[in-house]
């Protein structure tokens, strides 16, 4: 619990840190993107998440009998709270990787610059912006590959009654682990540690990692706050490398 306290106030601190001066020139683009594409995202929850959630929600109940009516009611108001939970932090977090593999050379670059910030030096193996637009986006897409793995298997879950109740919350912790591997990789990445290695990283601190993705998540769903969530991430995500992690990988 100490563990995941720490990883949640990493997080928190990503955005104190972001008008930190000399930093904010590498904010702007992940910024805009972030602002372009969870703008979209709220406009398509706003005209499709009512209408379908109800839709789930009466027929998640439908199998009672009609003179457990009252029972219905009140499971139909619950199972509405449950899926509209469930799809808010599925599509957030879907929105998310796209912004992220827009954004990938630009945040790699952020992370380099915050970590030459906290310690007096760059990493090491630093590269070109155009180095890091042409190998930036292959990182996401293998990132991209992990999570449709794990995701359907537990979308699964969504359709099995009474399983599907616990659903949404066993897809917020995946969420949470997947948005501490997608921001901690650019840190790391700056490294020359690939994404296996990453994993077995962070596993060996889960802790770390679950509480600074449980706040980035609950970020990305808090209406201005998700603007700023990704820049956030990155910078919280590299403090919490230099200070936390990589002693483990020296």
């Amino acid at each position: 619990m100490w563990e995941f306290k720490d990883g949640a106030h990493y997080a928190i601190r990503g955005l104190g840190l972001l008008t930190k001066p000399g930093l904010r020139r590498f904010v702007i683009v992940p910024l805009f993107i972030n602002i372009a594409v969870f703008g979209s995202a709220l406009w398509w929850l706003s005209s499709w998440l009512g209408s379908r959630v109800s839709a789930w929600a009466e027929a998640a109940v439908s199998w009672l009998p009609d003179w457990l009516g009252w029972v219905s009611a009140m499971l139909s108001g619950l199972m509405w709270i449950v899926f509209g939970l469930g799809a808010l932090v599925v599509v957030f977090y879907l929105f998310s990787a796209v912004a992220n593999l827009l954004a990938a050379p630009f945040n790699g670059l952020l992370a380099e610059k915050v970590e030459a910030q906290l310690t007096g030096k760059a990493p090491e193996n630093s590269v070109s912006i155009w180095k890091e637009i042409a190998v930036a986006p292959m990182q996401e897409v293998w990132k991209l590959f992990y999570f449709v793995v794990w995701a359907i298997p537990l979308a699964i879950l969504f359709l099995i009654p009474g399983v599907n109740l616990a659903a949404p919350f066993v897809w917020a912790v995946f969420s949470a682990w997947m948005l501490a591997l997608q921001y901690l990789d650019y840190p790391l990445g700056n490294h020359a540690i690939r994404f296996k290695a990453q994993r077995a990283m962070i596993r060996r601190r889960r802790g770390l990692g679950l509480g600074f993705g449980s706040v980035v998540l609950v970020l990305t769903m808090v209406p201005i706050l998700n603007f700023l969530a990704m820049p956030a991430a990155v910078v919280g995500a590299t403090a919490l490398w230099v200070e936390k992690l990589r002693s483990e990988a020296e």
